[in-house]
């Protein structure tokens, strides 16, 4: 367990985690893990050890207009770190149990409240599922509504990270942008090759 400072740390953004969640990381001589913070429904969510060791989740809401809510949420954390409410932990040991689901995924994502498991929402997860499939690719968990993080894995090169399902579903009947995701996928004569929709 380390001590915490004064003052609010610097800290960088780790890579997020299959439920979209970023790693918030302190340290020069030694990477730690003082949090998670991720986006839901427009509002950003920090996850934290209290210094008594319970975890905690806290809404930071939303981020004002031209503020970014991942560095919003992020510096929520560090300030809370520097005033010794919350703990760190190494990063490797905070990351050791968060490998790729394997099998089936479920239609909706857990955070979804009962209110929202209604026949719509069942709809849109079987339409967004068969959309996937047909774009290839993976979902590594369930369907979190069209405007959260939703981490998928891209079927042609093995990228994975979180996409939005209203970016990949593509618009006016026209197919998502062929520039499937950040840094190299397969050529977009490949693309084209394999799925239809990029054809017409």
């Amino acid at each position: 367990m380390s001590t915490p400072t004064t003052t609010a740390p610097a800290y960088r953004i780790g890579t997020p985690d299959t439920e979209c969640r970023y790693p918030v990381i302190i340290g020069e001589a030694e990477d730690l893990m003082i949090g998670k913070v991720w986006r839901w429904h427009r509002n950003w969510l920090a996850r934290m050890t209290e210094a008594d060791g319970s975890e905690s989740e806290h809404n930071v809401r939303r981020p004002e207009k031209g503020e970014k809510g991942l560095d919003l949420a992020a510096a929520f954390l560090a300030k809370k770190y520097a005033a010794g409410a919350i703990t760190a932990a190494p990063l490797a040991e905070a990351l050791a149990d968060a490998p790729l689901p394997v099998g089936p995924v479920p239609l909706l994502h857990p955070r979804m409240a009962v209110k929202d498991r209604n026949d719509r929402n069942v709809g849109s997860a079987l339409k967004a599922f068969a959309g996937l499939a047909e774009h290839h690719w993976r979902a590594y968990g369930g369907f979190p509504g069209s405007d959260n993080p939703w981490f998928v894995g891209c079927e042609l090169c093995g990228w994975t990270g979180p996409k939005y399902w209203s970016h990949l579903r593509g618009r006016n009947g026209n197919p998502p942008s062929i520039t499937r995701h950040l840094g190299t996928c397969v050529s977009e004569d490949e693309i084209r090759d394999l799925i239809p929709a990029y054809r017409k």
